[in-house]
């Protein structure tokens, strides 16, 4: 169970209280400062009148994640291709498989109680659906044609798995969200494989949403549509949108008596 002090804040909200969704478009960011942003972000939402729930759009500078699905047999590169390219796969607190990550890429990232998205303590699989269902409505709003698959999480595209999906989940609250390829290069994606074997899919790899359409398609008007289209989904009163990457909400780390969720 979780602490006294947040058992409130985990709780359904509905419609009429529920808080508008701070919205910050923020720019590239390393993997140990976004792993270390995330810890706090995760902790700030999980206090009592803590900070509202927060999407947070950004780039990973280059390097590979793999989620609790996937596996180094994964990636597809030799240790000395990785050393060559700057690049050491790591194990993360999050869902799905391994991730490529570097330019053209978007990475979405929301963090709120599961109570602060009008939803039960345990609804895990509400959030997910919602979730995919804002990704996807903002590709085809693109012009990009989709698809989903009912035996693993992701939008899939003509050239491959065009969002993958690794969220985490701790005693109500949820942080990470997805990835999508908007124009990356799509030569080394090629090389990771994002979905395990065990999902069936016939694609494993990721795709680029503009490899899929043949055109440009800009990244500002890609946050654009995950903005409006995630915002939808989980049916938010409004969005704050900011620039930049949220600030502490208070003093970080915490004191040790604090509570601190974890995957």
């Amino acid at each position: 169970m979780p602490p006294a002090s947040t058992a409130m804040n985990l709780r359904p909200l509905a419609a009429g209280d529920r808080r508008p969704v701070a919205v910050w478009l923020a720019g590239s960011i390393g993997l140990d400062a976004y792993l270390r942003m995330s810890e706090r972000l995760a902790w700030e939402v999980s206090e009592p009148e803590g900070r509202p729930p927060t999407l947070v759009l950004f780039e990973l500078e280059p390097s590979i994640t793999i989620g609790r699905l996937g596996s180094r047999a994964d990636v597809e590169l030799s240790a000395e291709e990785l050393r060559l390219r700057g690049l050491e796969p790591r194990f993360v607190g999050r869902g799905g498989g391994a991730v490529l990550h570097g330019p053209g890429q978007i990475g979405i990232s929301l963090f709120a109680t599961l109570g602060d998205l009008g939803l039960g303590r345990h609804a895990v699989g509400a959030y997910v659906e919602r979730l995919e269902s804002g990704l996807e409505a903002a590709v085809r709003s693109l012009r990009c044609g989709t698809a989903r698959d009912s035996r693993t999480h992701g939008i899939f595209g003509r050239t491959g798995l065009l969002a993958a999906i690794g969220i985490a989940v701790r005693r109500g609250v949820v942080w990470h969200g997805g990835f999508l390829n908007v124009h990356p290069v799509l030569e080394l994606h090629r090389r990771v494989k994002s979905l395990p074997v065990a999902a069936g899919a016939g694609t494993r790899t990721m795709g680029t949403m503009e490899a899929d359409v043949q055109r440009r398609i800009r990244l500002q008007d890609a946050r654009a549509a995950l903005v409006e289209h995630v915002v939808d989904a989980f049916g938010f009163p409004r969005a704050q949108i900011q620039s930049g990457f949220p600030p502490p909400a208070r003093q970080w780390p915490p004191g040790p008596a604090e509570h601190r969720p974890s995957v």
